[in-house]
């Protein structure tokens, strides 16, 4: 017997960062954040459910994955076979159109999608609250990816699991855009886990850093609410740079960034000095984010192709929650 499931999802860049957990078994976070979904990065993927299998296969883009990506999914599998009391196999196939491990959230919509589809393929049915607590527990960032637009992840109480979960805020169909500088796709030689974990144990802005992202998400919800676009990305830019500053509070000191990334940051100020609205924001890796409005995507874009090749400016709209995909729309 056969059972399948095919769910898209698009990465969300935080605007209020996440960056460190309190509980790494169930991945509860520190602090509440705030991100937007983006429409130019996804993640579609398929789960079949079948008897026949001895063990959980995974492919990634039409490679056979090893065995310790293997378990990592298996783990995330046995969450949803474990509520449905099945132990049948599954063979997963994800395909990312988002560069993996470059610190531009491919694990937000690979496990955002593999969520979806995996809820599909078992028939659980479990609504979006629900499964944002279970995409968490894959990544982190994740649980925001089941949304579209604006989305808070609630930070949740003490060790309960179902209070740490995405809550959609508005869907952003106000102007909004970003502005992606890809500075280096590569895979990060840091990863975010081993990051986060260094940042909290060694670096003494570490704690300032939790108590002030909690007034910076009360002022951006404001902002949101009133549509004041230029506090929304005061507060982005400001709330990124804290982050990476605690990170080179750390010991050793941890930096994402490389030589373009100053260079596209400055270059994103020189804009803004121009009159255009824009600001900038950066995750683990050394890509640049440009929050702005999308009625000024391509003057922005015009002028970043002066330091920067065209395939390294990707602009994008206002991304939607995870959707199910049927057979007809599945390309692969």
């Amino acid at each position: 017997m056969k059972s399948t499931g095919r769910c898209r999802a698009h990465t969300n860049i935080a605007l209020i960062k996440y960056w460190g957990k309190r509980n790494e078994e169930l991945f509860l976070p520190m602090n509440s954040s705030l991100s937007l979904t983006l429409d130019a990065f996804y993640t579609d993927t398929e789960v079949v459910l079948d008897d026949d299998l001895d063990s959980d296969e995974f492919y990634l883009d039409n490679t056979k994955q090893g065995d310790k990506e293997t378990q990592k999914i298996t783990e995330f599998l046995n969450l949803f076979r474990n509520l449905a009391n099945i132990e049948t196999k599954a063979c997963v196939k994800s395909y990312n159109h988002v560069p993996t491990a470059a610190g531009l959230a491919s694990s937000a919509s690979a496990f955002s999608a593999l969520a979806g589809a995996m809820n599909q393929a078992v028939g659980l049915n479990l609504d979006l609250k629900t499964l944002s607590t279970f995409a968490r527990q894959g990544s982190g960032s994740a649980t925001r990816s089941v949304y579209g637009g604006f989305v808070e992840w609630s930070m949740g109480e003490d060790d309960k699991s179902s209070t740490s979960h995405a809550v959609p805020v508005d869907d952003a169909k106000w102007d909004i855009g970003m502005v992606v500088i890809a500075v280096n796709t590569g895979r990060k030689k840091l990863s975010s886990r081993v990051g986060m974990k260094q940042t909290i144990e060694t670096s003494p802005f570490y704690s300032s850093w939790v108590e002030t992202a909690t007034s910076d998400l009360t002022k951006m919800k404001e902002a949101i609410k009133g549509h004041d676009f230029i506090t929304l990305g005061e507060i982005t830019e400001s709330n990124g740079m804290k982050m990476h500053a605690t990170m080179l509070g750390a010991f050793p000191p941890i930096s994402y960034w490389e030589p373009d990334s100053v260079k596209a940051i400055q270059k994103v100020k020189e804009i803004r000095e121009t009159g255009i609205p824009c600001y900038v924001t950066m995750d683990a890796g050394p890509n640049v984010k440009v929050l702005c409005q999308q009625s000024d995507m391509k003057k922005i874009e015009e002028l970043l192709l002066e330091d920067f090749n065209r395939e390294q400016i990707i602009p994008s709209t206002v991304g939607e929650g995870i959707k199910l995909l049927n057979a007809s729309e599945w390309n692969y």
